[in-house]
């Protein structure tokens, strides 16, 4: 979009006119309503504006109410000192807030939805800083007359800014859809974590696939895979691992095809509490702890006998900054037959597709919305 033109790259069908360039004094006025009988709201970067009772930050009981401020459904509320990160919305409930906010109440020619997209466009987020009082980032406040000295670009027509904040509120919706699925998948696994795998001094776990019913047996993680690390290797000449190690050395692209075989990547800065697959063939460094299963040992089966241990309780015990192989391999647990293995292996593999799919949805939600506000704002 060039500045002329003064219209977006992307509108909705029937929409011609040129948007029009306005003060954010014209369409606002600062309410200074004041209230302590109403429920309490909160305004976030990442939330906007939501009930406080919805946060799992507590609100102090004692403090006193009297001052709050009244916010009205559709009334503009932002945080004067976090403006400028985009703490600011369109509230869809009635509550009050804490005098610290400052309430904008539009007039007839606002639609407040299509405002708590615009409010939190980059470019007015750059003006809310230069216009702010304060000496740093961390003092620094958006009074409403500076709030109000701000020009924008906005549709004549309330029906284009009805168009535009409907969409998005739409799109939201979906994301937000996503986020829960995506969020109980995660849940779900943790829990399955813990109950399809034996707890401490037990020898079966909890929920079983039907037909097993042998107790698992007691082994070291060195009986199940074999622990290695980039440093193993970083200083020959040649070997089935290519390294790119801390002091430069690296082996040649060619070495890193003959590598074939699937591992566990371990992070070994304080804890390894986030193991992943290493597909082959993979590059890795002499800081980087790998797992290669045993014959007998499925791979996945393996990764999640990782996932169930609390290596940062383990880590903290050691004393030391982070874990070494030698206590990996020392660590004891729980390991059923191979055939009961590769039932629990390909049961969380496809639980990992399917989280990793509602991500990848989640994903490409979020940067279409990230496009489309770029594209639909003049």
């Amino acid at each position: 979009m060039t500045e002329q033109a003064k219209v977006p790259e992307i509108r909705f069908a029937g929409f011609t006119d040129p948007w029009e360039q306005r003060k954010l004094g014209e369409l606002f006025e600062e309410s200074d309503e004041r209230a302590s009988d109403r429920e309490i709201l909160s305004v976030s970067v990442a939330n906007g504006i939501y009930p406080a009772s919805e946060s799992d930050r507590e609100t102090n009981p004692g403090a006193s109410l009297a001052n709050y401020k009244i916010v009205h459904f559709g009334d503009v509320v932002y945080n004067s000192m976090r403006m400028w990160q985009g703490a600011v919305d369109a509230s869809r409930y009635d509550g009050i807030v804490s005098p610290a906010y400052v309430v904008a109440r539009p007039n007839s020619e606002v639609y407040a939805r299509f405002f708590a997209r615009l409010l939190r466009q980059p470019m007015l987020l750059k003006q809310y800083q230069q216009v702010s009082q304060g000496n740093s980032k961390d003092t620094q406040v958006l009074k409403f007359d500076d709030f109000a000295s701000i020009g924008i670009s906005m549709p004549a027509s309330e029906n284009e800014q009805r168009r535009i904040g409907g969409f998005f509120d739409r799109l939201d919706s979906l994301i937000t859809l996503h986020q829960r699925k995506y969020d109980k998948l995660v849940v779900f696994k943790k829990s399955m974590l813990e109950k399809m795998f034996p707890k401490d001094g037990e020898s079966v776990p909890e929920i079983r696939f039907a037909g097993f019913t042998d107790p698992w047996e007691q082994r070291k993680f060195s009986e199940i895979v074999d622990v290695c690390s980039g440093r193993d290797y970083k200083h020959l000449d040649e070997g089935p691992i290519p390294v790119y190690g801390t002091g430069g050395y690296m082996t040649s692209v060619s070495e890193a095809l003959s590598h074939n075989r699937d591992a566990i990547g371990i992070g070994r800065k304080g804890t390894i509490d986030k193991p992943y697959l290493l597909k082959a063939p993979f590059w890795t460094v002499d800081t980087l702890f790998y797992a290669i299963p045993k014959s007998d040992i499925n791979l996945e089966f393996a990764l999640c006998s990782f996932l169930n241990v609390d290596w940062k309780s383990k880590d903290e015990s050691t004393g030391l900054p982070s874990l070494s192989k030698e206590s990996i391999n020392e660590t004891v647990l729980s390991v059923p037959n191979v055939v009961e293995q590769n039932h629990l292996g390909n049961f969380f593999a496809d639980l990992d597709r399917l989280i990793t799919l509602h991500q990848r949805k989640l994903e490409l939600l979020q940067n279409i919305k990230k496009s489309l506000l770029d594209k639909m704002f003049a």
